[in-house]
C-alpha cells in the first residue's frame, strides 16, 4: 500500500476500536497516533484542522484525510478489496451496512463521552440517573440487534456469512463498552454466539483496548 497510514484515536475509543479491527482483518500496517480524550486533545487547535468534528477516529493515509469510522473502513476495503470486510451482493451489502448503523446511530451516541459530559456538567445528571439512561437505551437497542440477526438466514458464523465484516468490527466494540457501563449481555444468544466466533480472531484480540500503546499499564 502506497504511503503511510496513520489512526488517530484512543485506546478506549469504540469507534477507533472498530476501524482497528478493520485495519488488523485486512492486514494494513499503520501508525497508531494517540488523542487524548480525557486531557481534551481531540479539541486541540491541530485536531481540529485536521478533523472540525472534534470526533475520533480520524486515518490519513498519505495526503488524503478520511473522517467518521465506516466511511473510514469502506474507504479501505474499496482500497484494498483483498480480504473483504464487505460483501458482495447488493443485497448483503445494505444487510452489513444496516447492522453497522444499528450500532453506530442508535447505540453508540447515546453513551458517547460528550453526551455523557453535558448530561453531568450542563445538565447536572447524576450518576445513578446516567446509570439509568444506559440500562433503558442500550439494552433496547442491543434487543433489536439481536432481533435483526436471529431473524435472518443471511446471520451465520458472523452477522452476515461466515466472515467477518464491517457489521462485526461495530458490535464487538459496543459489548466492550456496554459491559463497561454494566450492562447484562446474558440475553442476546445471537449476539453471543458471534461475540465467540470474532473472539477466536487474532485481529479482534489485537484491537482490543488494553493491548493499545496509550492504555493504562
Amino acid at each position: 500500500m502506497k504511503n503511510t497510514l496513520t489512526l488517530y484515536g484512543y485506546w478506549r475509543s469504540s469507534a477507533a476500536w472498530r476501524v482497528r479491527i478493520a485495519l488488523n482483518l485486512k492486514g494494513i500496517d499503520y501508525i497508531n497516533q494517540p488523542v487524548s480524550l480525557i486531557n481534551g486533545e481531540q479539541h486541540s487547535e491541530r485536531y481540529v484542522e485536521m478533523n472540525p468534528q472534534e470526533l475520533l477516529p480520524t486515518l490519513k493515509h498519505g495526503e488524503r484525510v478520511i473522517r467518521q469510522s465506516l466511511a473510514i473502513m469502506e474507504y479501505l476495503d474499496e482500497f484494498q478489496p483483498e480480504p473483504a470486510i464487505m460483501p458482495t451482493t447488493a443485497r448483503e451489502r445494505a444487510r452489513v451496512r444496516t447492522l453497522a448503523l444499528a450500532v453506530c446511530c442508535d447505540i453508540h451516541p447515546l453513551q458517547n463521552l460528550r453526551v455523557m459530559k453535558y448530561l453531568e456538567t450542563q445538565l447536572h445528571i447524576s450518576e445513578a440517573q446516567r446509570a439509568a439512561w444506559f440500562q433503558h437505551f442500550i439494552p433496547a437497542g442491543l434487543k433489536a440487534l439481536e432481533t435483526l440477526l436471529a431473524s435472518n438466514p443471511g446471520t451465520a458464523e458472523f452477522c452476515e456469512g461466515d466472515t467477518p465484516s464491517i457489521a462485526d468490527c461495530c458490535l464487538i466494540p459496543q459489548l466492550g463498552s456496554s459491559t463497561r457501563v454494566g450492562v447484562d449481555l446474558s440475553g442476546y444468544p445471537t449476539i453471543n454466539r458471534i461475540a465467540r466466533n470474532c473472539a477466536q480472531l487474532d485481529a479482534f484480540e489485537r484491537a482490543k483496548p488494553e493491548f493499545q500503546p496509550d492504555a493504562p499499564k
